[in-house]
């Protein structure tokens, strides 16, 4: 894709991947500029979700970003906690981080999925001001929706290697199939 189709990408919002009662709602932070060029989550060829997502046993096949509509028939879905397009995520502020999870709460009340998981933990902390929060389950919820902080699969973060962050996305898999 060319530049200039990545830069008119910019302040787009992407649809979600969205239906009631889901199993787990993955939320990531918010689209990148291809993800908003394609209309397609998670879609910049370096980011890791698809291979995760089929490495922890999520998916029987690794989907491609055009095939996200096949996630809702394994009880999976995708959001943002910000909505609109940006090349790097340090481009939101604060305001929006928590204007984000106000109105990611609202969703998640109406969808009530069984797990909201935040594929960023730093995302996670700024929309729900819990400064402390790790990796893993949390112990705050909305409603009956348990919430999970994941790994975030940007191949920025390199300091989680494919196989431990499908190790990652596998508990909650297991949790997830568990209740």
């Amino acid at each position: 894709m060319r530049p200039e189709e990545l830069e008119a990408a910019r302040d787009r919002v992407l649809s979600d991947v969205v239906s009631d009662g889901l199993r787990v709602l993955f939320c990531g932070i918010n689209p990148g500029l291809m993800s908003a060029a394609t209309g397609h989550h998670f879609a910049r060829p370096g980011n890791r979700f698809w291979p995760v997502l089929h490495l922890s046993g999520f998916t029987p096949r690794q989907l491609a970003p055009a095939e996200q509509d096949e996630l809702l028939a394994y009880g999976l879905g995708i959001t943002n906690v910000a909505a609109r397009a940006t090349a790097r995520a340090d481009e939101l502020s604060a305001a929006e981080f928590q204007e984000g999870g106000r109105l990611l709460a609202a969703k998640v009340s109406r969808l009530r999925p069984r797990w909201l998981a935040v594929v960023g933990v730093t995302a996670y902390r700024a929309a729900f001001d819990d400064r402390k929060a790790q990796i893993g389950p949390q112990r705050r919820t909305i409603g009956d929706t348990r919430i999970w902080a994941l790994p975030n699969p940007s191949g920025l973060n390199a300091h989680w290697p494919v196989a431990a962050m499908a190790e990652e996305y596998g508990r909650l898999r297991a949790e997830a199939e568990r209740l």
